[in-house]
């Protein structure tokens, strides 16, 4: 398996290369050396648990931004059928940061609306690195309006490093059409389910974040800032970051006892990028069950609801 490895990784890196070189040398002899495999495989095993029962809120950082970590599509393709791309905020153009669409959870028509990020250099520019532009929020907004006259469940997936904080995102309004979103997701009269699947960072992942649950993969993370941001204003060095991160509270296991979340989804050993299939299903698993509740409430009761979660955020019992 060609893996990219972080740098707290390490151990497991040596590990993996040995039972590789034993793979292939037992491939071109007739020396049986599949005890000495599964004995390295065991220890591998217990290595990678140990390593990640003990993560710091930096790696988990570096986790939720792996080059390999699966995005929106990624997810898509495995958990929806009839996937159906809607395109544009039928006023100024079509951020690609932004994918929104109808597609089919099971039996259930529901409207999908995420953040993506781009693979190559090509696609990451075409992608703007997952920033959304204002255009791309105003696309959200449309498709959840949409939504809601149809009835429909909306699913977002958050996975963005923040909206984009360039002058022409800037002069077209960036900040009013979040604020809007938060505004207008507020009083839509369907379920609302949010998944955050890796970098949850600022009013950025907040404008397609306002929901009835949040969900969160377990090695994502959820900030109103970056953690070298928080570090530069703190500390005036990025350098800092890991620190900032440690302090912030931004991993999903402090966030759930905040109550700023509502279920963590685990991943598999190592990491979605380990085995995507696991992942996707465990997302799956958790929209299906928090989904069913949600569409047992009318749509005064989810409001109330909705409205009564979020004015408790923040407020320690």
């Amino acid at each position: 398996m060609n893996l990219h490895y972080l740098e707290f990784e390490g151990p497991i890196a040596e590990l993996e290369a040995k039972i590789e070189e034993l793979r292939r040398v037992g491939t071109d002899s007739e020396i049986n050396i599949q005890d000495e495999i599964a004995r390295l495989e065991n220890k591998n095993r217990d290595l990678t648990q140990s390593i990640f029962r003990n993560l710091t809120a930096w790696q988990v950082v570096q986790l939720a931004r792996h080059p390999e970590r699966p995005y929106t599509l990624d997810y898509l393709a495995k958990i929806l059928s009839d996937w159906d791309e809607l395109h544009g905020d039928r006023a100024f153009a079509d951020d690609k940061a932004i994918i929104a669409g109808l597609a089919r959870l099971d039996d259930q028509a529901v409207m999908i609306i995420g953040q993506q990020k781009g693979r190559d250099t090509k696609e990451k520019v075409a992608r703007n690195f997952g920033m959304p532009h204002p255009e791309g929020y105003r696309k959200a907004l449309r498709m959840a309006q949409l939504a809601e006259k149809f009835d429909l469940p909306i699913i977002t997936f958050i996975d963005t490093p923040g909206a984009y904080p360039g002058v022409a995102a800037e002069s077209r309004g960036q900040s009013e059409a979040i604020a809007r979103n938060l505004f207008a997701f507020s009083k839509l009269r369907v379920p609302i389910i949010c998944v955050v699947i890796g970098e949850g960072c600022s009013g950025g992942a907040l404008g397609i974040g306002l929901g009835d649950k949040t969900l969160m993969l377990q090695y994502a993370y959820y900030a109103t800032i970056s953690p070298e941001g928080c570090a530069t204003i703190l500390w005036k060095s990025a350098g800092k970051a890991a620190e900032a991160a440690e302090v912030m509270g931004i991993t999903a296991d402090r966030l759930l006892k905040l109550n700023l979340i509502d279920e963590i989804i685990p991943e598999p050993l190592g990491g979605a990028h380990r085995d995507k299939d696991a992942t996707a299903m465990n997302i799956k698993v958790a929209i299906v069950k928090n989904l069913k509740l949600l569409k047992n409430l009318s749509p005064e009761a989810l409001l109330k609801k909705r409205y009564q979660r979020w004015m408790a955020m923040g407020i320690q019992s």
